[in-house]
């Protein structure tokens, strides 16, 4: 049975040209001839192994850089002769072999390192070869790394050579002696210097002097002025180094005999070495094509099937990559529910692009190649591809353009079947319309009941209609701009297309006379078909894009509100975090004046309530609760207010009660030498003041602030009344104020810092700085403005961020809001 069918069909749909690229690819003739050999394939399983072979070597070349490829000779000519008693290899092709196997076994090498399970079908080639070491350790000991036999190739050839070196150094010896004393006998000029003739080390004399040399003329100049003398004295030493060259000679064929002789019987073997060579060649030039066209291997079922999403003309591709312009890709889609697709649409619109598009990559897929389609396309394989495209008309066979289509629907119908893939271009054209139309409907009508698959491009309007009625059959169409007046390239499944004739026609300025007559002749119920076929095309391609339009916005908001909880979210978190960070400072504060109240209670009462000195301690704690007024927020002053009038009104209430003693002013010895709870002391060497509040035989408990600790009493010094005021007063100033700073500079700290433009040392310097700084001030999340540029200042940052200890995490910021110009970093 005929798989493909007409005989040209490569040339047809492009394959000749992939075939001329994939030999481009290949390093020798051992991967062309296996490129010449590629032919279609209908078996599931070894199309499987041929694809997985070209998407496994594809990713070893992305991957890799040092797989070999150097020295890909083709030796089989020179093998081949070997089979033959007594031929040998030439020196040259000796140094073609050890190279080739070289390149061979390191191939071999290669991918027996790699993983079995990333490369099993390549290890799986692997299987089918066996190398020889001792052939190459049998080159090796004949020729060197440069191409030429080595003396110990063996002891005659050695000893040879030892004795034509010895001869050719005596001869040079004596030449130079001669030519030196024919210099000074004036016989030869005196730049003059040994000059090699036939073969033969001679002296340039003057021709009129020759004779007075003595020797053998082998040669005169073009002026005749000069004659080439070997001397007399030197003939019979250059004759005898002329006997030992053919020795050397002898000796040498004797030793490439002896090799041919030991590899002969590995003959078969080494010309699979270098069959398996052009297997690899050839794989190597399918995935760089594969590279070059973007291409995959798809999902492939063992089914007739196609489910193509953005398939792309790869020829078309390259042609227009030169131009700087884009491949529209196409998605086409063939099941056995729906199996041919009818496309319709103006000239110049894409049909025949498309047809020829499934055509070649089909075509590709079966003979083994990837092609370029997306990755959630399905593929399965047909047992035979039939076309019908172009003009087959021949004087030769008195075939017209309507016959020769005939006699290839006439294939058609006699070959084809359910695992047939058909594509016809122009269907039914070539003849009277009604009567080609009538006669392209049966036709489709009967590739349609055996249930064939195909792809068929028309204008007929009544096979638009039959694909509509007829169930398998699918309408398609090419999209056109009727506004602009211009093809889209695209491909719409499930609708006809209108072939825009009156209006193409109208664009490039068909007198209005002839469109109006044309429009009566043809019927205005026609005509109008075509219309509504344009303006359900416009509505469905307008209400597409609204409906995209909608997605988006839809989307937009759905991401904007998600946003906005977050953030709500992140707020209410930090409103938590505040106020009890507002709350712990308050009872701090609250606790300090708790104890300058009762310092101040302390300090009357130690002055036994003497007026003036009461006064000034009340003072002191007015002004200390102005202070903290100061420092701290409006929401917290009534509360505060409060609760130091409270504990300002309950004193005055116990000094009222307390009856008044005599002052003083003495103070005993005891008080001056000894420690006492309530006293105010500093341990040696510190400035910070405690209070004892506690004291034991060796130690006493001090309150410094919050923070009580035990302190041996010979560290403590005491200290009058006045001093400890004197520091309190220092503290309380500057507390609130440390306070207030604080507060300000984190109402006027900014979580952003723009980076673009810096050095990288530079950047990392100021991010470290703004870094530090909301960490002093306690801020959680920043940004840092780099841009994206070539990545490398972005790349630079985050490696520091990646480093540093306070960085919990980072990210790129939403694409909304600059992507990935822009980092956020989370702080701990």
């Amino acid at each position: 049975m005929v798989k493909i069918y007409p005989q040209n069909f490569e040339s047809k749909i492009g394959f000749d040209r992939v075939r001329e690229l994939l030999k481009g690819s290949c390093l020798c003739d051992l991967g062309k001839d296996h490129v010449d050999r590629v032919k279609f394939l209908t078996d599931y399983n070894r199309i499987q192994f041929e694809l997985s072979a070209t998407e496994e070597f594809a990713r070893l070349i992305k991957e890799t850089d040092n797989f070999p490829t150097s020295f890909y000779f083709d030796l089989r000519p020179s093998l081949s002769k070997l089979k033959t008693e007594g031929r040998f290899l030439e020196v040259i092709e000796l140094f073609d072999l050890k190279r080739s196997l070289e390149t061979i076994m390191g191939i071999v090498r290669f991918l027996s390192n790699q993983k079995d399970e990333l490369y099993p079908t390549l290890k799986e080639i692997l299987k089918q070869v066996q190398l020889f070491p001792y052939i190459k350790d049998r080159i090796d000991q004949i020729i060197t790394q440069h191409g030429n036999i080595k003396d110990q190739a063996s002891p005659e050839l050695g000893r040879i050579r030892r004795e034509l070196l010895s001869k050719q150094s005596n001869v040079s010896k004596r030449l130079h002696s001669i030519l030196r004393q024919a210099q000074r006998d004036g016989l030869v000029e005196e730049d003059a210097s040994v000059s090699i003739r036939d073969g033969r080390p001679v002296i340039p004399i003057t021709s009129a002097m020759k004779r007075k040399l003595g020797g053998i003329v082998h040669d005169e100049s073009a002026t005749g002025k000069t004659a080439y003398v070997e001397p007399t004295e030197v003939v019979e030493m250059n004759n005898e180094i002329r006997e030992l060259e053919y020795a050397e000679k002898r000796e040498i064929v004797k030793i490439l005999v002896e090799f041919s002789d030991d590899i002969r019987p590995y003959l078969s073997d080494l010309l699979n070495l270098y069959y398996f060579l052009g297997i690899i060649d050839f794989v190597r030039a399918k995935a760089i094509l594969g590279n070059r066209m973007e291409a995959i291997k798809p999902v492939m079922e063992n089914q007739c099937i196609l489910l193509w999403e953005k398939a792309i003309h790869p020829l078309l591709q390259f042609t227009l990559k030169k131009e700087n312009r884009q491949v529209v890709p196409l998605n086409i889609q063939l099941s056995p529910e729906k199996h041919i697709l009818l496309i319709s649409g103006p000239n110049a619109g894409g049909k025949s692009v498309c047809l020829k598009t499934v055509g070649l990559l089909q075509y590709m897929l079966q003979c083994g190649l990837l092609i370029p389609i997306d990755e959630t396309s399905k593929a399965g394989i047909f047992d035979q591809l039939f076309i019908d495209i172009g003009d087959e008309q021949s004087i030769d066979n008195d075939l017209s353009t309507y016959s020769s289509h005939l006699l290839n629907m006439k294939h058609f119908l006699k070959n084809a079947n359910d695992q047939t893939l058909v594509l016809i271009d122009e269907f039914g054209t070539g003849t009277e319309p009604m009567l080609g139309g009538a006669i392209a409907e049966a036709i489709l009508d009967q590739l349609n009941q055996v249930r064939c698959f195909g792809v068929i491009t028309t204008h007929y309007t009544n096979l638009k209609h039959f694909a509509s009625s007829a169930e398998g059959i699918e309408n398609g169409a090419m999209m056109y701009d009727s506004h602009r007046m211009e093809p889209l390239f695209q491909l719409q499944i499930g609708k006809p297309g209108s072939s825009f004739a009156f209006e193409i026609a109208r664009k490039i300025g068909m007198p209005e006379s002839i469109l109006e007559e044309a429009t009566n002749k043809v019927g205005k119920d026609h005509i109008h078909f075509d219309k509504h076929l344009r303006d359900i095309v416009r509505d469905k391609r307008y209400w597409e894009s609204k409906r995209q339009r909608i997605r988006k916005v839809e989307k937009s908001l759905d991401e904007l509100a998600e946003k906005y909880e977050i953030d709500l979210s992140d707020l209410s978190k930090q409103r938590k975090k505040i106020v009890q960070e507002a709350r712990e400072e308050a009872e701090q504060i609250l606790a300090e004046a708790n104890k300058k109240v009762e310092n101040t209670i302390r300090e009357i009462k130690e002055s036994q309530a003497e007026k003036e000195k009461t006064r000034n301690a009340r003072q002191s704690l007015v002004k200390f609760k102005e202070e903290l007024v100061a420092a701290d927020d409006k929401n917290d002053d009534d509360w505060i207010n409060k609760k130091i009038e409270k504990l300002k009104q309950k004193e005055e209430r116990r000094n009222k009660k307390r009856p008044e003693k005599p002052e003083n002013k003495s103070v005993s010895k005891k008080e001056k030498t000894e420690l006492e709870p309530g006293d105010k002391v500093k341990i040696e060497g510190q400035s910070t003041i405690g209070e004892i509040m506690e004291i034991g035989p060796k130690n006493a408990i001090v309150a410094f602030g919050q923070l009580r600790t035990s302190v041996s009493t010979k560290k403590l010094q005491k200290i009058s009344n006045n001093e400890a005021k004197k520091e309190l007063r220092g503290m309380n100033r500057t507390l609130p104020n440390v306070h207030r700073k604080l507060s300000e500079k984190k109402l006027n700290f900014k979580s952003e810092i723009d980076i673009r433009g810096q050095r990288a040392e530079e950047a990392i310097s100021n991010i470290q700085a703004f870094i530090d700084e909301a960490i002093m001030l306690d801020v959680h999340e920043l940004r840092i403005l780099h841009g994206k540029g070539s990545g490398i200042l972005k790349e630079v940052i985050r490696n520091f961020l990646k480093a540093d200890p306070v960085v919990n995490s980072y990210r790129d910021e939403h694409v909304q809001f600059g992507g990935s110009g822009i980092t956020i970093v989370e702080l701990g």
